[in-house]
């Protein structure tokens, strides 16, 4: 539940059902990071390695909470989870950003230039086919290919 309660606190993210919190903290443990002070809750990222593509780990969600943000711990927790052993077949990251959520653009702009790789954007889905107008468009970012020594 404390998941739950840092993405619902970190607009303009989807609060996802607790449920959903508990899938991501549990069956994609490997691939998703939670970034804790004591007791509290400071970020969690959560992602996925796409079936059928494991060179590429997509990342569904970065959460950070407001007394943590501009201290550099989105990066932390990406690099944290790409260092891992499990995406040592990681080349590419994927995920998907809103126009107007300038955070995850500078964060995957800054990972693209770390890692030394190229990021690619092209429109994914759109505000009034996919999500009826009750959702803003969703760029896909794709960052690649990641050199395994850079890793």
């Amino acid at each position: 539940m404390a998941v739950h309660k840092l993405i619902d606190s970190c607009p303009p993210l989807d609060a996802n059902s607790s449920y959903c919190n508990l899938l991501q903290c549990s069956h994609f443990a490997d691939t998703s990071v939670i970034a804790e002070e004591g007791d509290e809750k400071l970020g969690f990222i959560s992602g996925y390695l796409i079936p059928g593509r494991t060179d590429t780990l997509f990342i569904w969600q970065v959460a950070v909470a407001e007394k943590a943000r501009g201290l550099g711990l989105a990066s932390i927790m990406l690099r944290n989870i790409i260092e891992r052993p499990q995406c040592r077949s990681v080349r590419f990251i994927e995920t998907t950003i809103t126009e107007h959520n300038l955070p995850s653009w500078a964060l995957f702009q800054s990972a693209a230039e770390k890692l030394s790789a190229s990021l690619q954007s092209s429109p994914w889905m759109d505000s009034q086919t996919h999500f009826d107008g009750l959702h803003d468009s969703e760029t896909c970012v794709r960052i690649g290919p990641i050199a395994q020594t850079t890793i």
